[in-house]
Parts: structure tokens; C-alpha cells; sequence
């Protein structure tokens, strides 16, 4: 497998596990169990620097002046990637939005 590939997979497989989280956090925030999703959105984060990193070398190749070929797989580890920052924004909002929701006025 070349790296391209290699780079790719790992994107898509860490940015999933940070989708994932965030999503859980959102059904934790749902039930009033806020601190459990804070955990879920830190691991998602977790995950989420480790698509990054790996998404960093493909910028460093590129700027070293090593072409980086663009295929399907590099466009959907992209995607996904993109995909797992707008979910966070969203958890975020919701969880902010549970918690008002929740909290006595």
C-alpha cells in the first residue's frame, strides 16, 4: 500500500472514532449527564489531533515539493475529516444548549 493510502486511512479511521465521540457526547448531554459528555468530546478531540497529524504530513510533503496524488480515498479521509469538525461545532452547541435547557432559571 503507498503512503498516500496509508496517510488516507489513517484520517478516516481516527476522524470516524472522533465522530463517533462527539456524537456520544450529544446523547450524554441529552440525558443531563454533561461531565460524561465533556470526556466525549475530549476524546473525540484526542482522536481528531491524530487525523490532523496525519493529514499534516501529507501538507508537509506538498510543501516540500513532493506531489501528493489526489484520489478517491484522499477525498473521502478530506471529507470525513471536515465532517468530524462540523459535528464537534454542532456537540458543542447542543451541549450548551442541554444544559440551559436544564439548568433552573
Amino acid at each position: 500500500m503507498e503512503n498516500i493510502e496509508l496517510v488516507s486511512f489513517q484520517i478516516i479511521s481516527n476522524t470516524g472514532m472522533a465522530k463517533s465521540d462527539y456524537m456520544e457526547a450529544i446523547q450524554e448531554a441529552k440525558k443531563g449527564r454533561f461531565g460524561r459528555a465533556q470526556e466525549k468530546i475530549q476524546e473525540g478531540d484526542k482522536c481528531m489531533i491524530q487525523g490532523h497529524t496525519a493529514h499534516a504530513q501529507l501538507i508537509q510533503q506538498e510543501a516540500a515539493g513532493k506531489s501528493v496524488s489526489v484520489n478517491l480515498l484522499l477525498m473521502h479521509a478530506e471529507d470525513q475529516l471536515m465532517n468530524a469538525e462540523t459535528i464537534k461545532i454542532l456537540a458543542l452547541e447542543l451541549i450548551d444548549l442541554y444544559q440551559h435547557e436544564k439548568s433552573p432559571s
